[in-house]
């Protein structure tokens, strides 16, 4: 059952994401994630900011285990009801699971020497016979729905060109396709705009929101300027030194905020020419601010905050 929240924007009683008392090192007594626990409903846009070595890209490849997590520490994660792991270990469904989750990364992960259309097609490895995969062999009906894929993120005129003749921006739309073209229900894209022009960053970024907003794909995105999040997303979770310290209404990240949170270190956060007139725009009712693992009520944004304690 669907249920409008006051910021505006639709939630859905049903989870998509479910993240647990996760925590992470890598070396002992230097942990990067301690305690993370948050929810996604599905339908949800959310993006997940941090300055550098915040904890963003261990927390995003814990989600979708590509990362165990420790395992004295008993940390779950559940996607779309089934687990994915549990206490670093990985669900012997997960690779099912990953079928129906879609990772875009900063790197694209094109192959140069193939077409964008075969690239695309990549998506339906998992899918079909592992013989199929290995010598390529594509039926009509998939070559059709890659063709579709890219025409979703509008670049379907392209679909014959290498993989290494494609705009930075192209390049990331194509990994847009192919997680769609394997049935994605949810994405999850770690910082998919950070190596992008100011132009491909919003045309990636619209693409993601349109999928959101016209096709009910669950989105969580890493960024590491605030002002997409404020821009596109409804909710913004934050993360400092492997913490959570925020949860809540994108439209409460102000300047002023997000120097209590992050103090010198917010400044990387926001590009220069970001429009701050949101510092003296009048918020209502009520965000939370995270703090040593208790969430304290503060007079600022307005909306809900998802309880993370």
């Amino acid at each position: 059952m669907k249920s409008e929240g006051k910021t505006g924007y639709r939630r859905v009683s049903e989870t998509a994401i479910q993240v647990s008392g996760v925590c992470k090192a890598f070396e002992r007594g230097k942990p990067v994630l301690s305690g993370i626990s948050f929810t996604v409903d599905r339908g949800e846009m959310v993006a997940l900011i941090g300055a550098s070595g915040s904890g963003k890209s261990t927390l995003i490849r814990s989600v979708t285990g590509l990362v165990k997590t420790d395992r004295r520490d008993g940390g779950t994660v559940t996607l779309l009801g089934s687990e994915m792991q549990t206490s670093g270990r990985i669900s012997a469904g997960a690779v099912t699971l990953r079928s129906r989750v879609g990772v875009v990364f900063q790197q694209f992960n094109l192959v140069s020497r193939l077409t964008l259309l075969t690239n695309v097609l990549l998506g339906r490895l998992g899918q079909i016979p592992y013989w199929r995969g290995l010598l390529g062999r594509f039926t009509q009906e998939d070559k059709l729905r890659a063709m579709t894929c890219l025409k979703r993120v509008g670049i379907e005129e392209h679909a014959l060109k290498r993989g290494s003749e494609l705009s930075g921006g192209q390049q990331q739309r194509a990994a847009i396709a192919r997680a769609l073209l394997q049935g994605a229900e949810v994405l999850i894209a770690d910082e998919p705009i950070a190596s992008l022009d100011p132009n491909s960053a919003r045309r990636v970024m619209d693409i993601l929101s349109t999928l959101n907003s016209e096709e009910g794909i669950t989105v969580l995105v890493s960024l590491h300027q605030v002002e997409f999040a404020l821009r596109y997303c409804p909710r913004t979770i934050a993360l400092r030194d492997g913490r959570i310290v925020y949860d809540g209404p994108s439209e409460a990240l102000t300047h002023e905020f997000l120097g209590e949170l992050y103090g010198a270190e917010s400044k990387e956060l926001f590009l220069p020419g970001v429009d701050e007139k949101r510092e003296n725009r009048g918020l209502n009712g009520k965000h939370k601010r995270h703090t040593n693992g208790r969430s304290r009520e503060s007079e600022l944004g307005s909306g809900y905050a998802a309880g993370v304690a």
